[in-house]
């Protein structure tokens, strides 16, 4: 297993395609939380779980306002078949050239099979790495972790006062 990027590390940016004409970078989405799901591959069974899931639960993302993003090594028509087979909701991209680039950058490329590690961050509004976890690639490592990393990440946006250190609010 690799050693990734741990938590309060600024998270590297990366432009990547979406679709064979589209690309996406980590700054594009500058300002809102980000979870990158980094996977081995497309079509394995425990990858289609693991998507499977989080398309599942993305109404949950989306309501502390973070942006879900697939990564694997597979190229961008590969993507765009299993986006549509399995009817997921958010981007999938293409760490295919230079293969797993992105992935070694995190820390989280699997040289000996040339495939990314399972691993899950939670980027922050200010791109740093919130949490971070590798899960041994056999393994579904669900949303558990993800859902509370958002939890103690939103939390720790707010005051002592419950409200958001952000806002206009006067007491």
């Amino acid at each position: 297993m690799s050693q990734i990027l741990a938590a309060g590390t600024v998270a590297p940016d990366f432009k990547l395609r979406v679709t064979p004409d589209q690309w996406l970078s980590l700054s594009d989405l500058r300002g809102r939380p980000a979870i990158l799901a980094f996977y081995p591959a497309d079509w394995s069974p425990v990858c289609g779980d693991q998507m499977t899931l989080y398309n599942e639960i993305l109404p949950e993302f989306r309501k502390q306002g973070a942006e879900l993003l697939g990564i694997s090594v597979d190229g961008a028509w590969c993507h765009e078949a299993f986006v549509k087979d399995r009817r997921l909701h958010f981007p999938l991209l293409a760490d295919f050239h230079p293969k797993g680039e992105v992935a070694r950058n995190y820390g989280a490329y699997r040289e000996q099979d040339g495939v990314c590690e399972r691993a899950l961050f939670v980027v922050d509004r200010k791109r740093m790495i919130f949490w971070s976890y590798c899960s041994p690639i056999a393994v579904n490592p669900g949303a558990d972790g993800i859902l509370a990393a958002l939890d103690r990440l939103s939390n720790d946006r707010k005051s002592d006062d419950g409200h958001p250190k952000s806002s206009n609010y006067a007491a």
